[in-house]
C-alpha cells in the first residue's frame, strides 16, 4: 500500500491536483469521481470486484488523503444548498443490490466509516436469490452510512424495450418504471427517493425528462469520467469499476478529485465511451 500511496501522490502532482495555493480555487470547478461497484467476491468475474480489491480501494483513498462523501453532498452542492465539494472529494456507489454488497462490502464500509449510496430495483429484493432483502436494505440503513435510492422498478433496458413496444406502451412503462420503484423504496425504507441509477446505462433527452417529471432530481450515467460542475444533475457520470482497476491504474482514476474542471475534459472519458451506452 505505501507503493499505492506513492503512485497515488505522483499523479496528483502530474496532474496538477496536489494540494497548495490554488486548492480553494479550483473548488469552484470541482472534480469528482462517483466510483461504481456492483458485485464482491473472492475472484474477478464479469461485474464482480475481489472484495480484497475493494478494500485495497478504501485503504489507498484513506492514504491519499481522499475524503468520501455522500452522494446526496453532491447533489446539493449543484443545487446550491452545499458547498462546492472540497478537493479529494470521492463518491462511493453501487448499482443492482447483489447479496455481496451485505456479504462483502458492508463489513469493509463499516470498518472505514465511508458513507455509499446504493441504487436498487425493487423487483428482485427478497425475491431473487441474488438480492438483497429488504431487512439487510433496512439494516444497511440504519448505521447511518447508507442511502438507498432507485434503479427503476425491474431493471429494463430501455433502449431495447423502445424498439419492441408502441409508442404508448413504451411511455406506460417508463412512467411505471419510475414512479413503482420510488413508491415502493419509500415505503420499505422510509426517506426520500429522487436519484436514479440509468439500468445498462441507457438514457436520452426524453428519458431524463420524464425523470424530472417524475421526481427525480438527479439521475447517473455509466459515462467514465469524474463529475465536473459543467455537468448537468440529470445525467452525471459515473466511473464503473472493474477488477483493472488497481495500482497505477486506480491510483490515475482518482487523481481526478480536485483537479481543474477543463484539465479533466481534455483527458476525456476513459475507454468505456459514452456512444456504449446507448
Amino acid at each position: 500500500m505505501r507503493l499505492v500511496s506513492r503512485l497515488v501522490a505522483l499523479v496528483l502532482l502530474l496532474s496538477g491536483a496536489a494540494p497548495g495555493p490554488a486548492a480553494a480555487a479550483r473548488q469552484e470547478g470541482w472534480s469528482v469521481p462517483i466510483l461504481l461497484y456492483h458485485r464482491f467476491g473472492p475472484a474477478a468475474a464479469s461485474m464482480t470486484v475481489p472484495t480484497a480489491l475493494f478494500e485495497e480501494h478504501l485503504r489507498c483513498l484513506r492514504e491519499g488523503g481522499y475524503t468520501v462523501i455522500p452522494l446526496r453532498r453532491l447533489v446539493d452542492a449543484y443545487a446550491g444548498r452545499a458547498a462546492a465539494p472540497a478537493p479529494r472529494s470521492v463518491v462511493i456507489v453501487a448499482d443492482d443490490a447483489h447479496r455481496s454488497v451485505s456479504t462483502d462490502m458492508m463489513p469493509l464500509v463499516r470498518r472505514y466509516r465511508v458513507p455509499v449510496t446504493l441504487f436498487v430495483y425493487p423487483s428482485a429484493v427478497s425475491n431473487a436469490p441474488y438480492a438483497m432483502t429488504w431487512d439487510e436494505l433496512r439494516a444497511a440503513k440504519a448505521t447511518g452510512l447508507v442511502d438507498v435510492q432507485s434503479h427503476t422498478y425491474w431493471h429494463p433496458n430501455f433502449k431495447q424495450e423502445k424498439r419492441r413496444l408502441p409508442p404508448a406502451e413504451y411511455e406506460k412503462l417508463v412512467q411505471s418504471q419510475l414512479a413503482r420503484s420510488k413508491a415502493k423504496l419509500e415505503k420499505e425504507l422510509g426517506g426520500t427517493v429522487d436519484l436514479l441509477a440509468w439500468p445498462f446505462g441507457v438514457w436520452d433527452e426524453e428519458l431524463l425528462r420524464r425523470a424530472a417529471a417524475a421526481g427525480y432530481v438527479a439521475t447517473f450515467t455509466l459515462v467514465r469520467r469524474p463529475a465536473t460542475r459543467d455537468d448537468r444533475p440529470l445525467a452525471l457520470p459515473r466511473h464503473l469499476l472493474t477488477a483493472a482497476d488497481r495500482g497505477p491504474a486506480f491510483a490515475r482514476l482518482i487523481a481526478g478529485a480536485g483537479a481543474p474542471a477543463v484539465a479533466v475534459l481534455r483527458r476525456g472519458p476513459g475507454p468505456a465511451a459514452a456512444g456504449r451506452l446507448r
